[in-house]
């Protein structure tokens, strides 16, 4: 019995590319390509704001300091808003006191 539900278990695994694919179509097709944006856009966010975090600074201390609204610090760690690659050194370099160094693969 333990046997046939394990199998069944494991034939119902799928990698996650294979997930993606069939939840939001091959990579290239539009669909894909708003996912993979979207999500892209809220990594971004969560590592901005924990790095926010670790510079024990409110999201109104970093508006501050880097001439910013808080309100858009907010939706920049909701994944709701785009953001400038100089706003985001702006944000890392002045906010932070940190360095931003973009590698391309």
């Amino acid at each position: 019995m333990k046997k046939e539900v394990a199998k069944k278990a494991k034939d119902k695994v799928v990698s996650w590319d294979k997930h993606l694919d069939k939840k939001y179509g091959l990579r290239g097709t539009v669909t894909r390509s708003e996912f993979e944006t979207k999500s892209q856009t809220f990594i971004l966010g969560e590592l901005l704001k924990e790095e926010r975090e670790k510079a024990n600074l409110t999201q109104a201390e970093m508006a501050e300091k880097t001439g910013t609204k808080k309100s858009y610090i907010s939706r920049i760690e909701n994944g709701r808003a785009d953001i400038q690659l100089s706003t985001l050194y702006r944000l890392i370099e002045q906010g932070l006191n940190r360095k931003l160094e973009l590698t391309i693969h």
